[in-house]
């Protein structure tokens, strides 16, 4: 009768591993030296217990043995190196052909390099070009559109302001209006005048003063024109009125 499968998973019991541990360890240096026996093989093989104890079995020197096996492992790293080095030569030298090909696709929407294209290529050339140019042409189309928006938008802020700037001009004009009236007239309507043309009276009253100071200056030169004249005209008589008494007296 065949013993059943024993599952395999740590041994809670100590007494019982312990016991499994030597059982299996015996066993394990047992297949070791039949499998260096039959197949004349080397074999280096070291187990550490639990609790820190070391067993090793080997058919030649253990020391030789690893030593063995660092080199092995060594030229096994430098094997994955050069299979690594291989790899991205060859990924480099798809991407450099990659590169290649964009750049000669890039002469040819150009204009370039057309000789060796056949006619397929040329009509795939062809197709290439007239999308690209639909593309240029509706996003030039969209952009247009944005700067006429922003045009029209401009344009809108632009009469709002110049329509402003007429009101101003139109109150100032009434505002020159009512300092040219007379004073009785203008005591009537200034307390309706509004304050936030303040300002604009000012440059009118300065306007004013200036006139008046110039109007002033005119009559000053005027009388002193008529004052000289009416001097020049007296001498002249008097001369006159001495020529003719010395007639008589003659």
């Amino acid at each position: 009768m065949g013993r059943g499968k024993i599952e395999i998973k740590r041994i809670e019991n100590t007494t019982n591993r312990q016991v499994t541990f030597c059982k299996r360890r015996n066993g394990l240096l047992k297949k070791a030296y039949e499998l260096s026996v039959l197949c004349d093989a080397e074999i280096a093989l070291i187990v550490f217990s639990s609790r820190g104890r070391v067993y090793e079995f080997s058919n030649n020197n253990i020391r030789s043995t690893i030593e063995k096996y660092k080199k092995a492992n060594s030229d096994g790293t430098n094997t994955v190196t050069e299979i690594n080095a291989q790899y991205y030569q060859h990924e480099s030298a798809k991407l450099r052909n990659q590169i290649q090909m964009m750049q000669n696709s890039n002469r040819n929407l150009m204009g370039e390099c057309l000789s060796s294209l056949t006619v397929k290529e040329l009509k795939q050339v062809e197709n290439r070009l007239e999308r690209g140019i639909s593309r240029i042409r509706s996003k030039k189309h969209e952009a247009l559109l944005a700067e006429i928006e922003f045009r029209q938008k401009r344009e809108a802020e632009l009469e709002n302001e110049n329509s402003i700037l007429r009101a101003k001009i139109a109150e100032v004009e009434r505002l020159q209006q009512l300092n040219m009236m007379p004073s009785e007239t203008l005591d009537f309507v200034n307390p309706f005048v509004p304050r936030d043309h303040l300002l604009a009276e000012n440059m009118l009253q300065n306007c004013s003063e200036f006139a008046n100071a110039n109007s002033e200056k005119k009559l000053f030169h005027l009388r002193f024109e008529t004052v000289e004249n009416s001097d020049a005209g007296k001498s002249k008589n008097a001369g006159s009125s001495e020529q003719v008494q010395t007639k008589n007296g003659t």
